[in-house]
């Protein structure tokens, strides 16, 4: 009998690794709609939200008590040895707890009402953030500045993916964060007031080599095809013309150029932050043409190549909060 319930005993341990391992694939998450949290103060935030808590793993009863009793009654609770939540966690100190939820709908949830009544008319638009340390601080940063919602395009990492939630650290729960929308879609989430800004670093590189330090630059143009849609008219050689392709040029938006501490955020204003490797996409570009947009750089000291873009949205976002709450 014992020899049965020891292994019975594992079988259900072997389980609950799988279950975990899995919910952390993004396929998984997309296909079945579960995301995975860890943590006390992570797992109240996401309940105070209204997301459901599916499953809790929990290693002591008395960590129980620490969660809203109310929220619990309907989730499969299960004790499982700490040595286990440490093998399955991601963190360097482990809580104990590690819960199971359905994939939160920004439109069911409930943000708090202090972030609510601190929100601004200003909404961040990621483009291509890739890294997902990258993407959870700027998600932080927007929900510090008082961000009304986060927009991410295809292209970026899943921003329920365990590292992103953790470098969040709860900015999900804080307000809306809308995922994998196509280009075409970005603007039907903005009022049609809105003006899309774009955090520039291109411009940067060449203030650097050019004479006229104060004249915008046009970016030349670029290939619509997808795989360079990122490539600026300079990075092209002639092995792009060697392919056997004939691609269709797209002429890039000459968009007005400013610096970051000028006035722009004057009414409701979008910012788009690109990623590090690729930078700014042609579709961003076009999107700021057709909102009235500009692009906003940060000077640098020369040499510096450009800033993270964690850091650019910070340094971007609490000025056009600074800038929004002297108009009012």
């Amino acid at each position: 009998m014992q020899e049965r319930t020891g292994a019975a005993l594992e079988m259900a341990e072997d389980s609950n690794c799988k279950v975990v391992t899995i919910v952390k694939s993004r396929n998984f998450r997309e296909r079945h709609g579960q995301v995975l949290l860890e943590g006390q103060r992570l797992l109240v935030d996401a309940l105070d939200a209204g997301a459901v808590l599916q499953t809790l793993f929990f290693s002591r009863v008395d960590q129980l008590k620490t969660l809203p009793p109310e929220k619990l009654k309907k989730a499969n609770l299960i004790k499982v040895k700490f040595e286990d939540i440490k093998i399955w966690s991601d963190l360097v100190k482990p809580q104990g707890l590690m819960g199971i939820f359905g994939k939160p709908d920004h439109v069911k949830m409930k943000f708090p009402d202090i972030q609510v009544h601190n929100s601004l008319p200003l909404s961040l638009i990621c483009d291509n953030i890739r890294d997902p340390g990258n993407l959870g601080t700027i998600l932080r940063c927007a929900a510090g500045a008082g961000c009304n919602k986060v927009l991410l395009t295809k292209g970026c990492v899943d921003a329920w993916e365990p590292k992103v939630i953790r470098a969040g650290m709860g900015a999900h729960f804080r307000l809306p964060i809308i995922c994998s929308l196509d280009w075409n879609t970005v603007s039907n989430y903005l009022s049609e007031d809105t003006q899309v800004f774009l955090a520039d670093n291109f411009w940067q590189k060449i203030r650097n080599e050019t004479t006229c330090p104060d004249k915008a630059i046009d970016y030349g143009s670029i290939s619509s095809d997808s795989r360079r849609l990122h490539k600026i008219h300079d990075d092209y050689s002639s092995s792009d013309e060697e392919d056997g392709e004939d691609h269709e040029k797209q002429e890039i938006p000459n968009i007005p150029i400013q610096r970051y501490s000028e006035p722009w955020a004057r009414g409701s204003s979008a910012l788009v932050i690109g990623g590090e490797t690729h930078g700014l996409s042609l579709e961003s570009l076009l999107l700021a043409e057709k909102l009235n947009g500009k692009r906003l750089y940060i000077p640098v000291v020369p040499g510096i190549d450009s800033l993270n873009s964690a850091m650019a949205a910070s340094i971007l976002l609490f000025e056009g909060r600074r800038q929004l709450k002297t108009s009012t």
